[in-house]
């Protein structure tokens, strides 16, 4: 982690330095006596993951400068400061500081803050690169679609926030919401009903061919979106679509593994996933009919 520290008071900077190094928390690579230079472009420049920025400076303070860089800085701020106003703290997070920690400093506190700030952040980037591969799996030259019934208003919405919304499977589950809306009462297997949603397509000349391949584009985007909701919690366990969506589409243990396999920065893989489709499916058309 690049680290930035800022604060009018070079033994605070002194200090801060040590102790990043003893514990190998990152690399100071710029150290500042004032936030009136603070750009993007310096942060930019010099690669920034943690800006630790003092809140009382004079020429310039801690909010007014985080206020300025925050819109572009996709960073971590933490905020020191001898001030304990709650309007002042709360002003410092409303201004983007992630992280605000009252001198004279711990050393303890410290060290586990950046622990965690670097953990966020590492997290996120490994989400980042993961959303990337998964949208890999979604074919680059897809046939030219054809005209399908209107799908009920509620799912597509719901495909984003379990981000499939464009998923390869994605049009297959707003036609199978469609048959089973067209078709109430009924409670076929998945084959009867990949079958018959499948053989109402038009210019489908093998029904149970098109059904199996259905099939095989449901597991993947249903993965996604199980890898999707893992990577949220694995983030923040707190995240509302998170604690929402986990627990009524998938097994809640079978999500925990995938958390704690990205949590060890490794990559799920989709046969390292059980996938039960008719559980997803009818939690889908649940909630599009409430």
């Amino acid at each position: 982690m690049n680290i930035m520290l800022i604060d009018d008071d070079e033994a605070i900077r002194m200090m801060l330095q040590d102790i990043i190094e003893d514990y190998n928390l990152g690399e100071v690579v710029a150290s500042l006596p004032s936030a009136a230079e603070l750009t993007n472009s310096l942060l930019a420049l010099h690669h920034i993951d943690i800006l630790i920025i003092d809140m009382l400076m004079p020429d310039i303070d801690g909010i007014a400068a985080v206020s300025q860089i925050k819109k572009d800085f996709t960073g971590k701020i933490i905020m020191l400061s001898q001030v304990e106003s709650k309007d002042l703290v709360g002003k410092a997070y409303e201004q983007g500081v992630n992280y605000y920690i009252t001198k004279p400093l711990n050393r303890n506190e410290i060290v586990s803050i950046i622990r965690s700030v670097s953990e966020h952040l590492r997290l996120e980037s490994f989400a980042q690169n993961l959303q990337s591969s998964l949208a890999s799996l979604t074919p680059q030259a897809a046939a030219a679609p054809v005209p399908q019934p209107k799908p009920a208003a509620k799912a597509p919405a719901l495909l984003q926030e379990l981000g499939i919304g464009s998923a390869p499977g994605a049009q297959d589950l707003l036609d199978i919401i469609d048959w089973l809306r067209s078709h109430p009462g009924q409670t076929p297997s998945l084959k009867q009903l990949f079958t018959a949603v499948a053989g109402e397509r038009p210019h489908t000349n093998d029904a149970a061919r098109e059904a199996k391949a259905m099939e095989q584009r449901l597991r993947r985007t249903i993965y996604q979106a199980h890898v999707h909701l893992a990577t949220l919690g694995a983030v923040d366990f707190t995240n509302p679509r998170f604690e929402e969506y986990a627990p009524v589409y998938f097994d809640y243990s079978d999500i925990r593994t995938t958390m704690r396999l990205i949590e060890d920065d490794e990559k799920p893989s989709l046969s390292q996933v059980h996938i039960n489709t008719k559980k997803f499916i009818y939690a889908l058309y649940d909630a599009v009919t409430r």
